[in-house]
């Protein structure tokens, strides 16, 4: 389970650290896609494979289904956790996310979600701010 949130810097070498307590989980490797919102989704291998093949079973007949499906899966790239517990982000992943020399690692129980910070900062503050109405409409959901 991740949860939290945390500062990185992307080095020069477009490494990104992974929070240590997050490190154990991914077992010293990781999968990382487009993500919802201009952010990257991290996975475990475990839970990557999960979505995949959920992914996989879309119907190949929806436009939809088909362009999410090519959107998650053909992003996706299979990373190793390095002895420092640095990831490399490829570029066309940084540069789907924007992410600058700042990024936020967001825990997000079965994902990890990575930000530049500035657009982080912005998305937090408007969710915050409408935290209230978000709760109500999630009710009609039975959360």
């Amino acid at each position: 389970m991740f949860s939290g949130e945390y500062l990185y810097k992307i080095d020069d070498k477009k490494r990104l650290a992974v929070p240590a307590k997050f490190r154990k989980a991914l077992n010293n490797k990781a999968v990382i896609t487009r993500g919802l919102d201009n952010c990257l989704f991290l996975y475990s291998v475990k839970e990557w494979e999960k979505l995949a093949k959920k992914l996989s079973q879309l119907p190949l007949t929806q436009a939809d289904a088909r362009g999410f499906a090519r959107i998650m899966l053909a992003g996706a790239m299979e990373v190793n956790i390095d002895k420092l517990g640095r990831i490399l982000v490829p570029d066309y992943l940084k540069k789907y996310a924007g992410l600058g020399k700042e990024a936020v690692i967001a825990g997000l129980y079965n994902r990890i979600e990575i930000w530049d910070a500035k657009k982080w900062s912005i998305y937090k503050e408007d969710k915050e701010k409408n935290v209230e109405d978000i709760a109500e409409r999630l009710n009609e959901l039975g959360i």
